[in-house]
């Protein structure tokens, strides 16, 4: 199993750094990040956040690929509704570029009513503009001269240069979670990106052996939250007002998509500090000590296929000193024992 780390880079004014100093803390972590032995860094994006949530993942991709040297690179997830396919595929192509061959590309379609309705692209077309994004990126790839009559982008004799270090084109990953979402990446020969909710496996699994694939090639990336400590009560005690604010964001934002499947129920506390005895600290959070966190993880290991577990540790807000530590105490005390799970 791989180890990744995620970073949204949210910055809410209750705890605010300035910009600057806080982009290059972040960046400093994906270094140390690197020393430490996780194999990838994953960057997410949402746009027009109170919390100035990260909008440019392919930008921040070039910037850490500039500052790294072995680590992968990856986006969990690129918001494709919102990018032209052309600009995405050159962004893309310079991340690959200056990585020199490290760059993992992880789409989806989006789902705030916030986003779609500040960029003006409709709500209900964000399946066929991801479908539709997806064929051209995969052209202008492997292909020169690419003329596309798509409903929502047209190009006519369009060559992409440079080209990608990797050959044909970086790994693909779609971010899925309910059934129509995985079956559709694996009608897409992509690896799957996901979170929560039930094991996608199975569906995915199947649905790759009926097209024809290897399963055995293909990966699933699991996100949740991590935290270690010197002590459980320590680990609660950093982490839980930064978590009210990131699942406050989320029950907002998901209950009014309610065509997200399984997001629309209220969140399991009403409390920063009733977090720890809900439901979530079950299933979305690991946190206490490195032993009890690698306990959480072995639970995890027999509930779920995974070959990526992607850690989401700098919680909005938290001092990266603590985010930091926490890294360094997962990456000495609990990968070890499951690298060859």
């Amino acid at each position: 199993m791989r180890f990744g780390i995620m970073y949204d880079f949210r910055n809410p004014q209750r705890w605010h750094i300035p910009p600057a100093k806080f982009y290059r803390a972040m960046l400093d972590q994906m270094i140390e990040a690197e020393a430490l032995g996780y194999d990838n860094v994953w960057l997410t994006e949402h746009h027009f956040t109170e919390d100035a949530y990260n909008p440019a993942s392919l930008s921040m991709a070039a910037a850490v690929a500039a500052v790294t040297t072995k680590i992968r690179i990856g986006t969990f997830i690129l918001l494709l509704p919102f990018i032209h396919p052309v600009r995405a595929a050159e962004d893309i192509t310079l991340a690959d570029i200056v990585s020199d061959g490290r760059f993992d590309i992880g789409v989806g379609m989006g789902y705030t009513h916030d986003e779609f309705n500040a960029f003006c692209v409709d709500r209900s077309e964000r399946a066929p503009r991801f479908v539709e994004g997806i064929e051209l990126l995969r052209r202008l790839f492997t292909e020169d001269k690419v003329t596309f009559n798509g409903k929502f982008t047209q190009t006519k004799e369009l060559t992409l240069t440079p080209k990608p270090v990797q050959q044909p084109h970086p790994p693909l990953w779609i971010g899925a979670r309910g059934p129509k979402a995985i079956r559709r990446a694996a009608e897409f020969g992509a690896n799957l990106m996901t979170t929560l909710g039930p094991d996608p496996a199975p569906l995915y699994l199947e649905t790759l052996a009926k097209l024809g694939h290897d399963p055995s090639k293909f990966k699933i990336a699991q996100l949740r939250m991590v935290y270690c400590a010197e002590s459980e009560d320590q680990a609660w005690e950093d982490i839980q007002q930064h978590l009210a604010h990131v699942f406050g964001y989320y029950e907002r934002v998901l209950g009014e998509a309610a065509d997200v499947e399984g997001d629309d129920q209220p969140l399991p506390f009403k409390r920063p500090e009733d977090i720890r005895t809900s439901a979530l600290a079950d299933g979305a959070i690991m946190a206490g000590t490195p032993q009890q966190v690698a306990e959480k993880l072995d639970t995890f290991c027999k509930e779920f296929t995974c070959t990526d577990f992607i850690s989401s540790t700098h919680f909005a807000g938290i001092d990266p000193k603590k985010s930091s530590l926490s890294n360094g105490l997962f990456a000495k005390h609990v990968i070890p024992a499951f690298r060859d799970r």
